[in-house]
């Protein structure tokens, strides 16, 4: 595995969203989204401050480092059970080629019946894939600091802001919050370094008095325990973004039922 995976990654996704626009055309794909705008979407962050766990649970089929974490994982099955037991949003992995994921697994899940906020989880590098959120059902797209300048970041920002997109802000060092002055509607701390893939969730606590205040922040990858929930929400942050701990389980919907239960017991 390459010692950099995210440069990786982003020289695949450039390629890739080449091929997307050859299927769809930039101006098809304006045009199918403009018809929707008008269907505004369910807040992420107001779902968040109004939930007293604030679990963003993930569908997540693979990873680059883990390899097949749920081969068989249904779109329509594990999404609903997400909400069904609790979830205060979801995350949905569209990349393909790294995560086994698809813009289709998001309206897959809409059809089956999820009405909850859905984070469109993906390396968000051009303003077509934004396009492509809206269209497949997406309430809030993630933007990672790590592969995008702050210019870039802040141009996708505005156009998703337009599409009536909420931004989730993933940051991971001290130097990258800077990006935050942007004000994206969530502040995202990524406690896996994309570069590596080595995981601390100490890098949360580290991070979380640096941000603004008002900031909505959410603290990504790594969490396994109830208790680390609780601890994280005393240092500020409201959600909390976690796959592979349901995922890696026969039945990822009873496990984020457990798991909220534990979190709310020792409350």
């Amino acid at each position: 595995m390459p010692k950099d995976i995210l440069e990786e990654i982003v020289a695949h996704k450039r390629l890739e969203v080449e091929r997307f626009k050859q299927q769809l055309g930039e101006q098809e794909i304006h045009r199918r989204v403009e018809a929707m705008l008008d269907s505004p979407v369910a807040s992420m962050a107001q779902a968040l401050r109004n939930s007293d766990t604030g679990i963003i649970a993930e569908f997540k089929r693979r990873s680059p480092s883990k390899g097949w974490i749920k081969e068989s994982g249904r779109a329509e099955e594990i999404p609903l059970a997400y909400q069904q037991n609790g979830a205060a949003a979801l995350s949905i992995l569209t990349d393909e080629h790294y995560f086994g994921g698809r813009d289709e697994f998001i309206s897959t899940a809409r059809q089956a019946g999820v009405s909850i906020p859905v984070l469109y989880k993906n390396f968000v590098i051009d303003e077509y894939q934004l396009f492509q959120a809206r269209l497949c059902g997406a309430s809030a797209v993630l933007l990672i600091a790590a592969d995008l300048t702050r210019r870039e970041c802040s141009a996708l920002l505005r156009t998703a802001h337009e599409l009536g997109l909420e931004v989730l802000l993933e940051m991971h060092s001290e130097p990258e919050l800077e990006y935050a002055e942007l004000q994206p509607d969530l502040c995202g701390i990524n406690n896996r370094n994309l570069g590596s893939f080595v995981t601390d969730v100490q890098n949360s606590y580290r991070l979380a008095e640096l941000l603004p205040p008002e900031a909505v922040k959410v603290s990504e990858s790594g969490i396994s325990k109830p208790q680390t929930v609780r601890e994280l929400r005393q240092a500020g942050f409201r959600g909390f973004l976690i796959g592979e701990t349901f995922m890696k389980t026969p039945d990822p919907g009873q496990a984020l039922r457990e798991f909220i239960n534990e979190i709310q017991m020792g409350a």
